[in-house]
């Protein structure tokens, strides 16, 4: 049995094409920060009885959140996937040869994750190469982490061959946003760990994250929104340490 956890939070425009590559699993848990648009009410308009919905404050906590999904799940294997991401009609073969052949040598599997914005799939920089823990065994680990999240799995890790398609930030606006959101739970993630800046870091930081996205792995051949995604992460890199040193000033 694999159950299906996605976490939510004003995804109207996103959860049905999200939630139409989760129906051959067994259950479907979603784990809601009380949403204000119709996440809700698109998600019932499936009329799905596999779909269980809990009401949560996140509270600025992905782990926790992630780790009440997992208490929920009543499957031997769990499925972790965001609200801006689907399964590859790939990845849905493999995953169900794998769980209904002999028994899986792994705990958890590594997924390779394929980045979409504006109309077109970004091959290079940040998002070139990314293998996300998002397929274990229920009781093989636990979240850790309040943003940018790592599922802690204990035992062997193998890896899927197919993709999970993510479409993130389809704006410019909605991108902006989401940086500024996340940026203040990572510096104060890093204030409560004792973590400190130098003024020279809120600099150089952003700078070297640049010429490592666009130069070296090669961001510019992504064309425009190659570009527009290395400037974007570079300034999530300034956000951090700048919000962290003034988190330290106002101590």
């Amino acid at each position: 049995m694999i159950s299906a956890v996605v976490l939510t939070k004003n995804e109207e425009n996103n959860i049905i094409d999200c939630l139409e590559t989760l129906l051959w699993c067994n259950e479907i848990i979603i784990i809601d920060d009380f949403s204000k648009d119709r996440t809700i009410d698109v998600i019932k308009s499936l009329n799905s009885s596999k779909i269980k919905i809990f009401q949560r404050k996140l509270d600025n906590d992905f782990s926790s959140q992630r780790n009440f999904g997992l208490s929920k799940a009543k499957g031997e294997w769990v499925l972790f996937v965001d609200a801006d991401e689907k399964l590859s009609n790939g990845l849905i073969g493999e995953m169900k040869d794998l769980l209904e052949g002999e028994s899986p040598a792994y705990n958890g599997f590594y997924i390779e994750r394929k980045d979409f914005m504006w109309g077109r799939q970004l091959l290079h920089g940040e998002t070139g190469n990314i293998k996300l823990l998002r397929l274990a065994k229920k009781d093989s680990g636990v979240w850790t982490g309040r943003v940018h999240e790592i599922w802690d799995v204990r035992g062997g890790r193998g890896n899927l061959k197919m993709p999970l398609l993510h479409y993130p930030h389809q704006t410019i606006a909605e991108f902006l946003e989401d940086i500024n959101y996340y940026t203040d739970l990572r510096s104060k993630e890093l204030y409560d760990k004792g973590v400190q800046v130098k003024w020279w870091q809120i600099i150089a930081y952003p700078c070297a994250k640049f010429k490592l996205n666009y130069f070296l792995k090669l961001g510019f051949m992504d064309g425009i929104p190659g570009l527009i995604f290395a400037l974007m992460m570079s300034f999530h890199s300034f956000l951090v340490r700048g919000k962290l040193w003034i988190l330290w000033q106002k101590k």
